[in-house]
């Protein structure tokens, strides 16, 4: 076997031991192959960014350096960007006139998503919820714990939040696992609460992992990037793009995408048919594997009038494809308060070259809509937030 590819295969059948008979009620058979490819990290040059593709009229600007592997981004009403790191621990504080000057205003183990809300910061670790005031001068006041029961996060520990137009605090907790049946029922979910922690509830099931949700500007309707199963091969399973609505299934674990059925697992009660009769389908996807992370919807006033009330979504970037996907920016349209498709808006941060075929100058993460309206971009391969503008 080549190095660098793993082979897949199952089969079930009826035709089962009389001790797996009740375990296998979906007879099928399916075979996978499946690759492993990394591209290599290349030093983020002066000309490969200049190098990097947007639309026409656009222009992308180094904005701070050495910060790190910079995750979440959030913007305050005075302009400066709150930024999360989560292997550090911390949370800086980035004052758009002195962008060489980050501060350090939090040190808390595993801290990754942040929201805004009232003229506090709400940021969350992986079992626990907290929120501080923010002071005059951008520091956090005094910390408070509102919730410290999350469920274990296993292969998903990248925990984000953010506040709806209902005022609630909404979560996001992955899957523990790839593909497999949770044991708590808040694992896959979204969940929202009131901003002290209290009336919490799962709003959505079978998400495996959606770091990145936003609420359209015009309909206020949910939406989120949900990163799809590995192991399926190079083209399954594609991200979803969902709207997220109260007491809906997603499909996860036993439903995939437009409708795969996992002939691996067994639905606890009825069969996949009915589980995917339950599910909802995704609105729009993209490229498997491509690995979606931050998301916004542009409320700014700086770009084209076309842009308003679209969305933007970072794509970290594949290791479980051939060729990669993702390393990009991708836009989301809308049309009436609609989706309607999915385009690249930025590229060219991964190329062809390198020991595995293929390399890479970031890895893209972080995205907020500065006070400018122009667009932050965070790069957590080398510490790096960009500046997206439009010149016209």
């Amino acid at each position: 076997m080549p190095l660098g590819r793993t082979l897949l295969s199952a089969t079930l059948c009826l035709a089962a031991p009389a001790a797996l008979a009740q375990a296998l009620q979906n007879p099928g058979t399916a075979s996978v192959e499946a690759h492993v490819v990394k591209p290599a990290p290349l030093e983020a040059t002066e000309a490969r960014i200049a190098g990097l593709k947007l639309p026409e009229g656009f222009r992308i600007d180094t904005f701070a350096t050495g910060l790190g592997k910079p995750r979440v981004i959030v913007v305050a009403p005075d302009g400066a960007l709150y930024v999360s790191d989560r292997d550090a621990g911390t949370v800086t504080r980035i004052d758009p006139a002195k962008p060489g000057e980050p501060q350090v205003v939090l040190r808390k183990k595993d801290v990754h998503g942040l929201a805004l809300h009232e003229g506090r910061l709400f940021y969350v670790t992986v079992k626990a919820i907290y929120a501080a005031p923010l002071n005059k001068d951008g520091a956090l006041g005094p910390e408070t714990e509102i919730v410290a029961d999350l469920p274990d996060a296993g292969q998903h520990p990248n925990r984000t939040i953010g506040f709806g137009p209902d005022g609630m605090l909404y979560a996001s907790l992955g899957s523990t696992c790839n593909e497999c049946e949770e044991r708590n029922p808040e694992n896959a979910t979204m969940v929202r609460m009131k901003p002290d922690g209290s009336a919490r509830e799962i709003v959505a099931s079978g998400l495996r992992n959606t770091i990145g949700f936003d609420w359209q500007p015009q309909t206020k309707a949910l939406y989120g990037w949900d990163d799809g199963v590995d192991w399926l091969g190079d083209a399954e399973q594609p991200e979803e793009f969902n709207r997220i609505e109260a007491g809906k299934k997603y499909g996860w674990p036993f439903i995939f995408g437009a409708g795969m059925k996992n002939l691996y697992r067994e639905p606890p009660k009825g069969s996949l048919a009915d589980w995917d009769k339950a599910s909802e389908r995704p609105i729009l996807t993209w490229t498997a594997h491509a690995s979606s992370m931050q998301m916004v919807f542009y409320d700014g006033a700086q770009f084209p009038k076309a842009y308003r009330g679209d969305a933007f979504v970072t794509m970290h970037g594949s290791w479980n494809r051939k060729p990669p996907s993702g390393y990009e920016v991708l836009r989301v349209r809308f049309e009436n308060g609609e989706p309607r498709s999915v385009e690249p808006f930025v590229s060219g941060f991964l190329s062809e070259g390198g020991p595995s075929g293929w390399s890479r100058f970031a890895r893209p993460f972080g995205l907020a809509v500065a006070k400018d309206g122009s667009l932050y971009l965070g790069d957590d391969q080398h510490g790096i937030i960009y500046r997206i503008s439009y010149g016209g």
